[in-house]
């Protein structure tokens, strides 16, 4: 299961690398991605809790984009 967890964080870090910093609501990201919805969240988790992700509420949503270092 890590593992999936793992390669499913990677296809989410590719999606929103590819919309270039623009916040992705989750709803969005779920339809992009060929992933279970369950593993998506657990994977946005996994990114958030590594520091990785912007994650802000938006109303029964929420938008998201990758943390740039500058």
């Amino acid at each position: 299961m890590i593992t999936k967890i793992g390669f499913t964080a990677g296809d989410i870090w590719q999606y929103l690398d590819n919309h270039h910093n623009h916040p992705v609501t989750l709803s969005k990201l779920a339809a992009g991605l060929d992933r279970p919805r369950d593993m998506i969240v657990m994977s946005v988790g996994w990114l958030a809790r590594e520091g990785h992700l912007i994650l802000e509420r938006d109303g029964h949503d929420y938008r998201m984009h990758l943390r740039r270092s500058s």
